[in-house]
C-alpha cells in the first residue's frame, strides 16, 4: 500500500461522483455544514476513530503536482473538475483543507441517533468542500467505533456473567480478571494491515488480552500510550501459546511430549501458557494426558495450564472440556454454588479453558448461558475471537451515515435542511446545525443532539478536533479508555450496591 497512498491525495479520496457537486449547490452557497451519526444497530456506540483519521489523512498538505494528477484521472475518468477551487487551497492555505471539524470526545459511550462528529468549511467559498470528504471521514470512523462498540456489548455479557457465579471480589473481577477475558485473535482475519491497526486498538479500549500487535502500536502512534515501559500500565499482554504446528511438529505418538516440553518451557509460579489440544483427541488429550500422565507435572510447575479445544460444536466442547478438568484436577463449589476449577494453596488456577474457536455476537451469550446451566462459574474460561471480533461488521452494522444538514447563502444565516425518504423513515436525517448534551438519566447517560443555537458552547460535547491543517483536544489512550468504562448500572445489581 506504501507504493500508492502517497498517489491518493485528498481530492482522489472521495466517490466518484462527488467532483460534480460543486455545481450542484445554490447559486450564492458560501457554507455548508454536515454531520456523522449512528443510526441504530445497537442502543449505544463507542465513538472512535477520527484521531487517528485526522492524523493520517488531514495533516499532509495539498501540492500543484497533485492538483494536475487528480485533473489528469478526472478527465479520462468523466467527472468535472474544480481546478480553481483546488488551486485556492494550495495557493492561499498552504495545501491545508480550510475545514472546522467538531466531534465528541474518543471513546465516549453514546446513545445512538445522536451527532458525533459535525464539519463545515471554515472560509467562505468553500461549502463544496464539506461533503467532498465525506466517504473518507466516514470510513475513517465507523469501523473503529464498531468494533470498540461490540467489544464492549461482549465485555458486558462476561461481566455480568462472571459477577454472578464469581466470589472473587468485585474491584479485582473489574480491574483484573475481566479485560483478560476475551482476547483478540483477529489480525489475520481482516483484510488490510490499517484494519488490524484500527480494529485491535479498538478492542483493546475495552479490553486488555490480544495477539494483534499492530493494534497495539496503534494505541502508541495515535493517543500516545506507552507500550516499551515495564513501570507502565499495559496496552495489551499476551501469553505463551501452542499453535497445531508446533504440537503436530513431534509427531501423533509424542504428542504428550509437545505438552511436556509446553510445561517445561513456560509454567513457573505465576505463569499463564496457553496449549491447544484437538489436534488429534481433544477428550483423550485432555484425560489422558493433561489429567493423568502430566498431572502431577501441571500441578507442581506453579504456572496456569490453559486447554484450548479448536474443533467441534463451540457451544458444547468447551464444557465437556470443564467436566474432564474438574473430574481429573478437582473442583469446589464457591459461595454463590458454582463449580471453580481447582486451584493452589496461594489462590493461583492450575487450570482453565479457552475457547476462541466459532465465536461471534451471538454464540457468545449462548455458550455464556450454557456454562451457567452447567454450573461453572465463568472464572473458568477465558474466550478469544478472529474474524467475529474485527471483521464481522459493516458501515450497516451501527447504520453510519454523514449528512449535510444546514446551508448558507451569501455569507447570510444558517439555514437547515433535511431529508425524509417515505420509503424509510429511518433515514430521516438530522437539520441544522447540531450541538450535543449530556442530560443525565436514571441508569446511565442519556445524550440529545439539538439546534446549536440553544445550548451554550460550554455545554456542547463537541469540542474542537481540526481547523485548517492543525488538530486540536487530542486524548490518550488512558482517557479514551476511561470513557469507555462500564457503568455500575450495566453490571447486575450486586455491583451497583457494591459502588
Amino acid at each position: 500500500m506504501k507504493n500508492i497512498l502517497h498517489l491518493l491525495s485528498a481530492i482522489l479520496r472521495t466517490d466518484g461522483y462527488k467532483p460534480s457537486q460543486w455545481l450542484q449547490y445554490p447559486p450564492g452557497t458560501t457554507h455548508i455544514s454536515s454531520y456523522i451519526e449512528s443510526r441504530g444497530g445497537e442502543s449505544k456506540s463507542v465513538f472512535l476513530g477520527i484521531q487517528p483519521w485526522l492524523m493520517d489523512y488531514m495533516t499532509t498538505p495539498l501540492t500543484m503536482a497533485d492538483i494536475n494528477f487528480a485533473e489528469a484521472i478526472f478527465k479520462v475518468y468523466g467527472a468535472p473538475f474544480n481546478r480553481e477551487g483546488w488551486e485556492r487551497i494550495v495557493n492561499e492555505f498552504g495545501g491545508y483543507l480550510p475545514l472546522e471539524i467538531m466531534a465528541v470526545p474518543e471513546g465516549t459511550v453514546m446513545d445512538t441517533h445522536n451527532v458525533q462528529v459535525q464539519v463545515q468549511n471554515s472560509v467562505s467559498g468553500f461549502g463544496w468542500l464539506t461533503s467532498y470528504i465525506e466517504m473518507a471521514m466516514l470510513r475513517g470512523v465507523w469501523y473503529p467505533s464498531t468494533v470498540a462498540t461490540k467489544s464492549r456489548k461482549f465485555k458486558k455479557i462476561i461481566a455480568k456473567a462472571l459477577v454472578k457465579t464469581s466470589d472473587i471480589p468485585v474491584d479485582t473481577l473489574i480491574n483484573l480478571v475481566i479485560k483478560f477475558s476475551l482476547h483478540d485473535f483477529g489480525g489475520r482475519g481482516v483484510s488490510t494491515t490499517e484494519g488490524a491497526v484500527l480494529g485491535g486498538m479498538a478492542h483493546l479500549v475495552n479490553f486488555w488480552g490480544s495477539d494483534t500487535i499492530e493494534g497495539i502500536v496503534g494505541a502508541h502512534a495515535y493517543y500516545g500510550a506507552d507500550i516499551t515501559s515495564l513501570e507502565a500500565a499495559p496496552v495489551a499482554r499476551t501469553i505463551p501459546a501452542s499453535e497445531h504446528s508446533t504440537v503436530t511438529s513431534w509427531g501423533r505418538f509424542n504428542e504428550v511430549e509437545a505438552y511436556r516440553n509446553m510445561i517445561t518451557q513456560f509454567s513457573f509460579v505465576g505463569s499463564i501458557y496457553a496449549c491447544v489440544s484437538d489436534s488429534y483427541n481433544i477428550y483423550e488429550a485432555v484425560r489422558e494426558l493433561w489429567g493423568n500422565q502430566l498431572k502431577d507435572l501441571v500441578i507442581d510447575s506453579g504456572g496456569t495450564l490453559v486447554v484450548r479445544p479448536d474443533s467441534g460444536d463451540p457451544m458444547t466442547v468447551p464444557i465437556e472440556i470443564l467436566d474432564i478438568l474438574a473430574e481429573c484436577f478437582g473442583y469446589t463449589v464457591n459461595k454463590k454454588g458454582y463449580k471453580v476449577l481447582a486451584k493452589r494453596a496461594d489462590g493461583s488456577p492450575i487450570v482453565k479453558v479457552i475457547q476462541g474457536d466459532g465465536l461471534n455476537e451471538h454464540t457468545m451469550q449462548v455458550l455464556v448461558d450454557n456454562i451457567i446451566a452447567a454450573g461453572y462459574s465463568l472464572e473458568n474460561i477465558a474466550f478469544g475471537m478472529g474474524g467475529g471480533l474485527l471483521q464481522a461488521w459493516n458501515r450497516d452494522t451501527l447504520k453510519y451515515a454523514m449528512k449535510a444538514s444546514a446551508i448558507r447563502i451569501a455569507d447570510g444565516p444558517w439555514v437547515g435542511f433535511s431529508k425524509d425518504p417515505v420509503g424509510d423513515h429511518g433515514k430521516k436525517s438530522k437539520e441544522g446545525r447540531l450541538a450535543l448534551v449530556n442530560q443525565g438519566g436514571i441508569g446511565g447517560s442519556s445524550f440529545r443532539s439539538l439546534p446549536e443555537h440553544l445550548v451554550k458552547p460550554e455545554d456542547n460535547l463537541l469540542k474542537l478536533v481540526y481547523l485548517n491543517g492543525r488538530i486540536f483536544n487530542n486524548s490518550t489512550f488512558e482517557e479514551v479508555r476511561k470513557r469507555a468504562e462500564l457503568e455500575p448500572s450495566e453490571y447486575e445489581q450486586v455491583v451497583v450496591e457494591r459502588y
